[in-house]
């Protein structure tokens, strides 16, 4: 129900924005999570306690899937799921850098269909819903135009350049950009401001739902690092990597990959 979700995910990331900047990240209560796992603050836990309760009060039927709570097999029942990064970018929200983010989805049987990234301090917000493209603060957004990797801007942090990941160990060269969000990095592409988004470690269902329907919504071709579909709601939440940008440009970057099969 795609129609119907997009308002309660918008109406509920910008109250989520309202929580979150009453606080101040430097000064945020922060510790660092058990299994090296990265840090967490009392802000993190305080934006997933409203999102929890408030979207699972409007919709009891959809299961539940976020970074801040201990995941259950109960979610696995449910042909709808909410997918939920509460804070993705903690560290720089402790830092006081703007660039952190609070991600929203809604997956029915895998596919996601509803989804909202929001930014508050920089006052952003992306929205998609399926079939009904994607929009920037209401504005409609698209993918940029490039279809050759040679010259392209990309989001791809430094382990991606390792040699091993590509054919022939050979890194080809292109301007590559980093963001801390990786939802902002995704949401980035879907505005057109950079032409592909790279990562091809594991990466967590929380913080790629929302950004996977805008940047479809958007006109990307959106993949793990071995070219299948991303698939959500999955028993060990986590995908392949992935690789997204306009369809052109993601068989270039694809084919140059060592995942990528012959």
């Amino acid at each position: 129900m795609p129609a119907t979700d997009l308002p309660l995910l918008i109406e509920t990331a910008k109250e989520a924005g309202e929580i979150a900047r009453s606080f101040h990240g430097p000064k945020a209560r922060a510790w660092d999570k058990p299994g090296n796992l990265g840090p967490v603050t009392e802000v993190d836990l305080a934006v997933n306690d409203y999102l929890r309760d408030t979207l699972t009060e409007a919709r009891p039927s959809y299961g539940w899937l976020s970074e801040e709570d201990e995941d259950t097999a109960r979610r696995l029942t449910r042909p709808r799921v909410f997918i939920v990064d509460p804070l993705d970018g903690t560290r720089s929200f402790i830092e006081g850098s703007p660039t952190w983010a609070h991600s929203l989805a809604v997956a029915e049987n895998g596919i996601v269909t509803a989804a909202v990234v929001y930014l508050p301090e920089k006052g952003k917000l992306y929205s998609a819903a399926a079939g009904q493209g994607a929009f920037l603060n209401g504005e409609p957004i698209r993918v940029s135009s490039r279809s050759e990797l040679a010259g392209a801007s990309v989001l791809a942090a430094r382990p991606n350049m390792d040699p091993s990941n590509w054919k022939g160990q050979q890194v080809p060269e292109f301007k590559r950009g980093h963001r801390p969000s990786l939802a902002y990095r995704l949401a980035l592409v879907a505005e057109g401001r950079y032409d592909a988004m790279l990562t091809l470690r594991d990466s967590w269902e929380w913080d790629i739902a929302a950004g996977d329907l805008i940047l479809r919504e958007a006109g990307a071709e959106v993949s793990d690092k071995r070219g299948a579909p991303l698939r959500f709601n999955n028993p060990h939440p986590k995908v392949k990597g992935v690789i997204a940008a306009p369809a052109g440009l993601h068989h270039d970057i694809a084919k140059r990959l060592a995942f990528w099969p012959e």
